[in-house]
């Protein structure tokens, strides 16, 4: 048994960590700035420390008795005005202090699939930095990069909810998303590996086009989608950035996602096309039951 904190349990893949590690039997402490957010994981959470990963004050004792930190911080939603720097880097290595200070054996770290050579986006910048502090602190650590969530792949059904879905370009590009709770085996088994960077993706392999018309067919809907050519997405996200740079730089990251092949090794059992499915007969249910519309 290991006593590890998991900090980000109240996000996608944090959850699915937390559930992972107290099934194969581990002590879990969770890091949480609003406890209550924690409330449907009481059966997999050990103790939960409140604390802000900004203010480290508040990071004090988090460490105390644990062998192992794993971290999914990150924001998407900017806060309180903090940027991808503030949080993603800054609230990290004021983890990282605290986890070497109480004599932390290992430090588990998700970033971002390709990061290493996507430096001119702040997001994946803020991430890779706290990997090089990482690396350069002399604890024993693993990084793990995934293509992307389910969760992230969530967005196309919410369009497809709303009748039509956006790509950018032509959508013949190539993802192999990857479901939280494969993730999460993956996260806890890297506990006792000695890989230390680790590019995982999901079973299968889909062009963004292909996701669209999957999310359409779970709702029982044609397809109807519009192609947004990438000349025309550049200046929305040069003119989003005069507004609103932490959100420009969100539009340039999944600019650059939709453009790109972001496919990794393959690893779970969740695919995409269930998980639509999935989501789709609830969908369907809400709209039949007036109860649950409320």
């Amino acid at each position: 048994m290991k006593r590890v904190l998991v900090a980000g349990a109240t996000g996608y893949l944090g959850g699915f960590v937390a559930q992972e590690l107290k099934a194969r039997g581990n002590f879990v402490r969770a890091l949480a700035r609003s406890p209550k957010k924690l409330d449907h994981l009481q059966d997999s959470l050990d103790e939960v420390y409140e604390g802000e990963v900004t203010q480290p004050k508040t990071l004090e004792h988090i460490c105390d008795g644990i062998d192992i930190v794993f971290s999914s911080i990150g924001i998407t939603k900017q806060k309180d005005k903090l940027t991808f720097k503030d949080v993603d880097y800054q609230g990290n290595k004021n983890l990282l202090t605290v986890a070497q200070r109480a004599g932390v054996e290992k430090f588990i770290y998700v970033s971002v699939f390709g990061g290493p050579s996507l430096p001119h986006l702040e997001i994946v910048k803020a991430h890779e930095d706290f990997v090089e502090v990482l690396k350069a602190s002399g604890i024993n650590y693993a990084v793990l990069r995934p293509t992307g969530y389910f969760s992230d792949m969530g967005e196309f059904l919410e369009m497809a909810k709303k009748g039509r879905i956006y790509l950018i370009g032509r959508g013949s590009n190539k993802v192999n998303p990857i479901h939280g709770a494969d993730l999460a085996v993956t996260c806890v088994d890297a506990l006792e590996g000695t890989q230390q960077e680790i590019d995982i993706g999901g079973p299968d392999i889909l062009t963004y086009r292909k996701i669209a018309e999957l999310a359409f067919q779970s709702l029982g809907k044609s397809a109807r989608i519009t192609a947004i050519p990438v000349w025309v997405m550049k200046l929305v996200v040069a003119a989003t950035k005069l507004f609103s740079k932490h959100q420009g730089e969100l539009l340039a990251f999944f600019t650059t996602a939709m453009t790109s092949d972001v496919v990794a090794p393959a690893a779970g059992i969740h695919r995409l096309k269930d998980h639509f499915e999935s989501l789709g007969i609830e969908t369907k249910q809400e709209s039949l039951d007036p109860e649950r519309r409320r």
